[in-house]
């Protein structure tokens, strides 16, 4: 039986394999264990960024741009040109936390693993000067490299589990070091989302359990 393994959907299976694969060649087996994205990222060729030393590269305008509050600012991304050894740059938002860093950065080695042209970051030069230009868009490439780094976050495995025996998105989300509205979108994909809120009453959060993540 694999009904606890996959979800219910044939895009979520498919999503799920790949993610599982991923977490398989990080070395975990145990879907419970927590994935560090900083780790991976090594070996899909990327480098992230210290952006204290990128920063001073940048112009005033292009940093306004890159350096971004709220929900739909910009979060990060694969500049365009690699580096000389190859690797490919990656740079992140700094001032988002780390669990939404982690989707971000999750997301631009999924783009790697899948074989896809990530979304990157041009810059145009004029002199000393740089602005950032648009970057490249594909949606569907973007949803399936965001919904199988979310995955490989927050396998379904432990999602499921973990919503029958009452655990709120809060305390799911600090176990994978992710967001709490990235567990609440892989709980909603992942159709368990009538089991989360019949498990958690009228929605507030249920009493502490002693169970054991």
């Amino acid at each position: 039986m694999t009904d606890h393994v996959f979800p219910p959907t044939g895009k979520g299976r498919v999503f799920e394999t790949y993610a599982i694969c991923l977490r398989e060649f990080a070395g975990l087996r145990d879907a419970r264990h927590r994935l560090d994205p900083f780790k991976l990222a090594q070996y899909a060729n990327l480098l992230v960024a210290d952006f204290e030393l990128v920063k001073p590269l940048l112009t005033e305008e292009t940093l306004g741009q890159l350096v971004g509050a709220g929900k739909d600012s910009w979060s990060g991304g694969a500049c365009s040109q690699p580096l000389p050894d190859g690797r490919k740059l990656i740079i992140l938002n700094p001032t988002h936390g780390k669990n939404r860093q982690n989707a971000t950065l999750m997301e631009e080695i999924c783009h790697v693993f899948l074989g896809h042209k990530p979304s990157r970051l041009a810059f145009r030069e004029n002199g000393t000067d740089s602005n950032l230009k648009a970057r490249d868009y594909n949606a569907e490439i973007e949803e399936q490299a965001y919904s199988v780094g979310a995955a490989a976050l927050v396998p379904y495995e432990s999602l499921r589990e973990f919503v029958i025996r009452g655990r709120t998105s809060r305390q799911i989300a600090r176990h994978f070091d992710v967001s709490r509205q990235l567990v609440e979108y892989r709980i909603k994909v992942s159709k368990l989302w009538k089991d989360y809120l019949s498990v958690q009453g009228d929605g507030r959060p249920a009493r502490r359990k002693s169970v054991r993540l």
